[in-house]
């Protein structure tokens, strides 16, 4: 190459990096939060994206650089489940930059500590507050708050392609989507969404290789006969009720259809009634767990009439007992009830009013580039603002359809979760029928059992976590944040 020439190329390569490096918008950039004296280990952004300009449909994110080297380290998105909760949960309680310390006053904001579990510590993470109604994402169209599986997805894959536009730099990085509970359906959809994506050509082209799910809501049938033999197995029901009720049940717990049945398994609620569902380990904050929301007939609230509502002609099998999403995990078509339409004022068992009381003063809304409560709403863990159906079915022929392609998936669990048991987890990823390429064995963190995993052909994980439960990153940090560390890195875990 003659040096003219030479000269005109290398110019031409500097303007264009340039250009990358100035496209991220610095309008997003945080500077400051209320409650952290220090600065930040890592660049942090906030903002919205708008994925409808007609319907004025903001979506918020809050993106913090990886504290590592965000030029190479993975982007990997973040959503908490619900339906309907906010993905601050994640930031806030579990894998976020900061560890929030409660004020030493009644209503006083509290004290951001570094986290030193942070999984910004290895790769950069797009918190994502989807769909809109949810968290600090809104809409001026309150239609767009009736929405569903399919149609999170198509709205969240809008948001990647517009985000992706305003931070092209990341492109080249290896992409993940992840989350728990609920997002058990937002990861697969999501992910699926992406793939038919770059298959049609959609630029900007993202570099998506592969997901991970905690605790993740997957199919009816395994997530709704997980619970009873998870009971029995951490001896939570005796050896005789768990037989009685297998008899009168012929090993099918989710959907009774006979009244000896339903009787055995009313049993069951009865005994588990007072525990922690998300860890039968840990107390619950609010004293009683969920039994006066979501056990026995008597006490249903009037939501339930709604439980399987559907726009199909044919009717659809609704929940008895009320056993409906979260309590016994199952998700059925239909519509979904969110914690607060169950007549909840909150999400049972769990404490979220330091992230209520943060995310709610308009100083740190300010900072966090948010609209103010008069134009979101106030932030709630898990809001009810939704009208959410489920109607992508059983996520077993998306994993099938993503890792036959070749993206890679963990799936983990905490194994005191009762929400989502991981003996249905364990269950459907078996039944996809791949080999069994790393036979179970325990994983180790400072030189102690950490869990359990399993590793399948087509590159799919099982793990469990020993001793958490459903948020496992909030539970077990440390151990959260090396099998995250590993997988993303390609190492076995």
């Amino acid at each position: 190459m003659a040096l003219p020439t030479l000269l005109r190329f290398i110019s031409l390569l500097l303007v264009s990096t340039a250009s990358l490096i100035s496209a991220v918008p610095e309008d997003a950039l945080v500077s400051h939060l209320p409650g952290f004296n220090g600065t930040f280990p890592s660049k942090h952004y906030a903002g919205y994206v708008t994925i409808d300009k007609n319907h004025g449909k903001n979506l918020y994110y809050y993106f913090v650089e990886s504290e590592r080297n965000p030029e190479k380290d993975p982007l990997v998105l973040w959503l908490n489940g619900g339906p309907g909760c906010s993905s601050f949960d994640g930031f806030v309680y579990e894998h976020g930059p900061f560890n929030f310390k409660p004020g030493g006053k009644a209503g006083s904001l509290p004290e951001l500590l570094l986290n030193p579990y942070s999984w910004s510590k290895v790769s950069s993470i797009i918190y994502l507050d989807s769909p809109a109604g949810v968290g600090l994402s809104y809409s001026a169209n309150k239609s767009d708050y009736i929405t569903g599986d399919l149609k999170t997805a198509s709205d969240s894959h809008q948001f990647l392609l517009k985000w992706f536009e305003l931070y092209p730099e990341f492109l080249g990085n290896q992409f993940y989507i992840s989350g728990e509970s609920y997002a058990g359906v937002y990861v697969p959809t999501l992910s699926a969404a992406v793939v038919e994506g770059i298959k049609g050509g959609i630029n900007p082209k993202i570099n998506f290789k592969g997901y991970m799910v905690g605790n993740g809501v997957t199919d009816t049938v395994y997530d709704g006969n997980a619970l009873v033999p998870f009971a029995h197995g951490m001896g939570l029901i005796s050896d005789d009720m768990f037989q009685g009720t297998n008899v009168a049940c012929n090993g099918s717990y989710w959907n009774p259809i006979n009244t000896s049945c339903e009787e055995k398994l009313s049993e069951i609620d009865l005994d588990l009634q007072d525990l922690n569902i998300y860890d039968i380990l840990e107390p619950c904050y609010y004293g009683s767990a969920s039994s006066d929301v979501v056990s026995h007939k008597s006490k249903l609230p009037s939501s339930f009439r709604r439980l399987g509502e559907t726009d199909r002609p044919l009717p659809v099998r609704k929940r008895m007992f009320g056993r409906a999403w979260p309590l016994w995990a199952q998700v059925m078509e239909g519509h979904v009830p969110t914690w607060p339409e169950l007549g909840s004022p909150s999400v049972p068992c769990m404490n979220d009013e330091v992230a209520t009381l943060w995310l709610n003063n308009e100083e740190v809304r300010s900072a966090l580039h948010a609209q103010p409560k008069s134009v979101t709403g106030p932030w709630e863990l898990c809001t009810d603002n939704i009208d959410f159906s489920h109607d992508a079915g059983s996520m077993i022929k998306y994993h099938k359809n993503l890792t036959v392609q070749g993206y890679r998936a963990l799936i983990f669990s905490g194994d005191h979760d009762m929400c989502v048991p991981f003996t249905g987890t364990q269950a459907w990823t078996r039944s996809l029928g791949y080999k069994i390429t790393d036979p179970w064995r325990p994983w180790y963190v400072a030189e102690q059992v950490s869990g359990f995993t399993q590793g399948y052909d087509k590159n799919l994980t099982f793990l469990t976590v020993k001793g958490s439960g459903h948020t496992v990153p909030e539970y077990k940090p440390q151990e959260a944040l090396a099998f995250y560390s590993r997988w993303l890195a390609g190492l076995a875990i």
